[in-house]
């Protein structure tokens, strides 16, 4: 793992990858609150989905917290109910993922994870995966297939910011306006947030300056348009079955269907998310 710089450590980078010329489409399907090791997690769910993006060449997924269950003695849920220890439970994730592990773009860390500081979890599922690792949320460029503005050899390019969330919001608006929050910090074309175990889609548009411009014979000043561009704001699923500290705690069901995330690159730039 890289050291630290002292001065510029703490700077955000971002993550590009350039993925088949050939793909007419890339589709994502974001992997987050498995909660493996808490008795209602969904395995039956999770296998589904696993094998759904291993028979699809154009699907990837990316891993956004809250992959174990990791009780401890002061946290919440079922300590003497869990299902092995954290270690344990990291190592089954990386098993069930490493058949994929080709088609896995990212990995965030959950509170989850975050509750035993010497060890990080998340960390370990992404070296043994072989992806990158940002814990509090990644930037991510997709770069694929050609032909973007009529030229034959330029891909269509997608900003992705995924992050695992915060809070204990208990409505959906609630739990809807924490993303809006981070949509207005930094420029995407989509973004993910998991945590809450509620899928909520809402797309947004913002202007952005058109850098062509031309120049205005009257004032000698060079004029430019502006664009409205669409960004999607996506909360994620979770695999986990009603019961346990949810239900006693008074949370409503997960919801068990993950959202799927599809970049056009076949002639317009476009995105579209189904459920």
């Amino acid at each position: 793992m890289r050291r630290p710089d002292p001065i510029g450590f703490m700077e955000f980078e971002y993550y590009a990858i350039n993925l088949s010329s050939k793909l007419k489409m890339v589709k994502i399907a974001p992997t987050s609150d498995i909660h493996y090791g808490n008795p209602s997690c969904s395995l039956k769910h999770l296998q589904k989905h696993i094998e759904y993006i291993a028979s699809d060449p154009e699907l990837y997924t990316f891993l956004n917290g809250d992959l174990i269950e990791c009780v401890t003695k002061t946290s919440k849920g079922e300590i003497y109910k869990q299902i092995g220890s954290p270690g344990d439970q990291r190592d089954f994730i990386i098993d069930m993922f490493k058949p994929i592990k080709h088609k896995v773009l990212g990995v965030t860390q959950g509170n989850h994870e975050a509750r035993i500081t010497e060890l990080d979890v998340c960390g370990d599922i992404a070296r043994a995966l072989g992806v990158p690792y940002r814990a509090e949320g990644m930037l991510l460029k997709i770069s694929f297939g050609g032909g973007n503005n009529r030229m034959p050899d330029k891909p269509y390019v997608y900003w992705l910011y995924f992050t695992h969330g915060y809070g204990g919001a208990r409505t959906k608006g609630a739990k809807a306006v924490k993303l809006e929050r981070v949509s207005a910090w930094l420029h995407a074309d989509a973004y993910i947030m998991s945590h809450d175990h509620v899928v909520n889609i809402a797309p947004d548009i913002y202007l952005l300056p058109d850098p062509r411009t031309h120049i205005d014979k009257e004032t000698g000043f060079r004029v430019g348009k502006l664009q409205a561009h669409r960004k999607m704001l996506i909360k994620s699923n979770a695999f986990l079955k009603w019961g346990g500290y949810a239900e006693a705690g008074g949370f409503p069901p997960s919801d068990l269907t993950t959202p799927l995330i599809k970049l056009d690159g076949g002639g317009q730039k476009r995105i579209r998310v189904e459920v």
